[in-house]
């Protein structure tokens, strides 16, 4: 009798804390993709929450929707075969933005979240997971009628696909993102917060990590042939400058293909846009970036990795390690500081840039218009910059008169090499740095290139070890060391 007891309160127990779910159907969703069903999911939601937490299951069928706002120990599950469907701005299912008082240093994208298809603001336990789909389709989009133009912000429509703002302890997982509107993903002010094994196929930004600390972003495989993949910033979303901190980025696959030739299989690669894929710290800067990992990654038809500090910020301890890119869009690694000044004029901050380690590249069929930048500002260098086993194939086909071109200085210009233009060395152009070592580093080139393959320019503490570049005739390998 005891024995059957102590059984039947172990069942009592397990029933009393397993996971409840609550299935949006039974709150009148309909799966059709006609009928607007975010208003039953919300209804699930809250149901949720009234008992004290939970799963919302979507099951197989696609789901019209508005503004989904989801709340604190709430996961939000979408099974395989369903698919979470943005409506279309004439419907007006979206939130209104929030209301913005003061100026706004930042852009529209980092102001707005409660216009967006799923969003989150001071919620903690949250989660977004399942092998189903979020399809942006009425999300923000290509404007035709201005040139191509991506916009974004508060325009009266859906802006976003997956919102979560000052959110603590968050996760998404295994869910695909097509169509994503101005970011697929933006996490503003989180901490504590995991996105793992996320496929995403978007039209602008994939994963925006803004003002967050203790994140990591993992497995993920992110398509975004008009813009930025992965990227960390520091912008002033939350009113003053907060830092981007302690973030880990690893075995994630970034691609520049298409829309759409990802998840179809179909692998096209797009027309070189201004940018195409890569990982960038930036450009919104004024908290600035410390202690931030990324590792095991590789990149294919993208630009390259970019670190730009440009809004007042610090930017330190950045370690990446087992790099591997293939058909690279006009740079492989641009690290620079700048004076942009994107903030309020009370700050007298200087941005500042150090420490940062770069190893074990490889990097396939790169782009001629420039080379590796490490530029600071006059009297403000960039400090302790460290590649370490680099090899990197170069298109080539530089010009002599190239070499003599005065580089640009990044002042208040907008930190992008296209602009900038041709860099006068073909490999590595350092500016304005007091520590660089280049250990192990080996450029090659298809073409003939004419400048040199490395030019410092105001460059103290300078190590060269095991450089390996083609020998030109009359051509100097290694220009200002």
């Amino acid at each position: 009798m005891k024995r059957l007891l102590l059984l039947l309160n172990c069942f009592v127990a397990l029933h009393l804390f397993a996971a409840v779910d609550y299935n949006v159907k039974d709150f009148g969703a309909k799966g059709d993709g006609k009928t607007l069903d975010h208003i039953a999911i919300n209804a699930a939601i809250e149901k949720c929450v009234a008992d004290g937490g939970g799963r919302v299951v979507l099951p197989t069928g696609t789901y019209l929707c508005g503004s989904i706002r989801l709340k604190s120990n709430v996961e939000l599950h979408i099974t395989p075969g369903a698919t979470i469907l943005a409506a279309p701005s004439s419907m007006k299912a979206y939130d209104e933005s929030e209301e913005w008082i003061g100026p706004a240093y930042q852009d529209g994208g980092h102001t707005y979240f409660h216009n967006s298809l799923i969003y989150a603001v001071g919620q903690e336990n949250v989660s977004i997971t399942g092998r189903g789909r979020i399809d942006g389709k009425g999300l923000t989009k290509k404007d035709t009628e201005k040139g191509g133009n991506l916009q974004g912000g508060s325009i009266g429509t859906g802006d976003k696909a997956i919102a979560l703002k000052q959110c603590r302890n968050i996760l998404i997982r295994d869910v695909t993102i097509y169509r994503g509107g101005h970011f697929a993903i933006i996490v503003t002010g989180c901490e504590l917060g995991t996105i793992d094994n996320v496929l995403i196929d978007t039209n602008r930004d994939g994963i925006d990590i803004d003002c967050c600390k203790y994140l990591t972003v993992s497995n993920t495989k992110v398509n975004t042939p008009s813009d930025d993949a992965i990227v960390l910033k520091s912008s002033y979303a939350l009113k003053k400058p907060v830092m981007c901190e302690h973030i880990a980025i690893n075995n994630c696959v970034v691609t520049g293909y298409k829309l759409g030739s990802l998840l179809d299989g179909s692998y096209i690669p797009e027309k070189v846009n201004w940018v195409c894929g890569r990982f960038k710290l930036g450009t919104e800067s004024n908290g600035g970036y410390r202690n931030i990992a990324v590792t095991n990654c590789t990149f294919m038809y993208s630009s390259g990795l970019a670190f730009e500090e440009v809004d007042q910020g610090k930017m330190e301890n950045i370690v990446v390690n087992n790099i591997t890119m293939n058909h690279v869009h006009h740079y492989p690694i641009y690290i620079t500081t700048g004076c942009r000044n994107r903030g309020p004029k009370e700050r007298t901050d200087v941005s500042y840039g150090g420490d940062i380690t770069i190893s074990n590249v490889i990097m396939q069929d790169v782009d001629s218009l420039a080379g590796i930048i490490v530029t600071g500002m006059p009297g403000h260098p960039l400090r302790n910059i460290s590649f370490n086993n680099i090899r990197i194939h170069y298109r080539g086909g530089g010009t002599a008169d190239l070499a003599k071109r005065q580089y640009r200085e990044q002042g208040t210009n907008y930190p992008e090499p296209k602009f900038a233009k041709a860099t006068p060395a073909y490999g590595l152009f350092a500016r304005h740095v007091d520590g660089i070592d280049v250990n192990h580093v080996t450029f090659h080139t298809m073409k003939t290139d004419y400048r040199p393959a490395v030019m410092f320019d105001d460059v103290k503490n300078a190590s060269i070890i095991d450089l390996k570049a083609p020998d030109v005739e009359g051509v100097e390998k290694i220009v200002g060391y």
